[in-house]
């Protein structure tokens, strides 16, 4: 479908829908700033890394050759920037007046918050990939988890502004119940609790449920296939099992569509920015 034609349709599809859900990957923080890849904001935050080979903040997801010091020298700043930091953001704020009229959910891979800290209902949202403000021990020694604050900004007070590594050893984050070891809340591999986003999901579940009857329009935006079963695959789903689902896909690198959704899904070969502007 040609570029225009996709637009048209696109914009012509939420304007007739009462319901969105909206299911946002990597691309969508992308969009308001928060680019794993982005080399320019990585020198800018991280100077001492930089020092020591490393270009990107992607380079440290599960990256484990790191000292201690080292280690909670980059995730504090890192948790620090993207979700204790700056959180009005233009692609939000656009999605959002997009959908102001509409009964909307969110479901998203990203675990900033980024949603309801511009605006967003908490209440509409569901983060199964968990939230960088909550803290869990690496060996789950308890199903409790804690506010990430306070673990981070002992580190950030710590730090040495030159190497970037925190300089107190008691300041390294350690878990409050057995010692070991601790992370973000997020998923990483079977020892991810679960407990704080059940409610998240039980309340998605029943919103699904309570719309059974009405026309659903799932906007997809940003979502690859890093980890597709999150978002990408999961609104695939989803629309292909509500015969009269719609799916708009949002996507700069992967605009591809299932063949099985035919005339009910269209994709905008487009970053997330230009695309709200388009369909507002």
């Amino acid at each position: 479908m040609k570029h225009e034609k996709a637009v048209e349709l696109a914009r012509r599809w939420l304007a007739e829908s009462e319901r969105v859900l909206i299911g946002a990957g990597a691309g969508m923080s992308a969009a308001a700033g928060i680019d794993y890849g982005d080399t320019a904001t990585f020198a800018r935050l991280f100077p001492a890394f930089v020092r020591l080979g490393f270009r990107a903040q992607y380079q440290f997801i599960g990256h484990e050759g790191l000292t201690p010091a080292q280690h909670w020298g980059f995730w504090s700043t890192h948790v620090k920037h993207v979700r204790f930091g700056e959180d009005e953001r233009p692609a939000y704020q656009t999605l959002r007046h997009l959908v102001k009229d509409k009964d909307t959910f969110v479901l998203t891979s990203n675990v900033d918050m980024l949603f309801p800290r511009n605006g967003f209902d908490e209440a509409r949202l569901f983060t199964p990939q968990g939230d960088y403000a909550r803290m869990q021990c690496r060996k789950a020694c308890t199903r409790e988890t804690w506010p990430t604050r306070p673990f981070i900004e002992r580190c950030l007070a710590a730090m040495d502004p030159v190497t970037q590594q925190v300089t107190e050893p008691d300041a390294l984050p350690r878990c409050p119940r057995c010692g070991g070891d601790v992370f973000m809340n997020v998923r990483l591999d079977a020892s991810f609790l679960e407990e704080p986003y059940v409610e998240q999901a039980r309340r998605f579940r029943q919103w699904m449920r309570d719309g059974a009857a009405r026309r659903l329009l799932v906007i997809e935006v940003g979502a690859g296939f890093n980890t597709p079963s999150v978002v990408r695959w999961r609104m695939e789903h989803l629309v292909h099992h509500h015969p009269d689902a719609r799916l708009i896909r949002i996507n700069l690198t992967d605009p591809e569509l299932p063949e099985e959704l035919g005339e009910r899904a269209v994709s905008l070969a487009m970053g997330a920015s230009q695309a709200f502007e388009l369909l507002g």
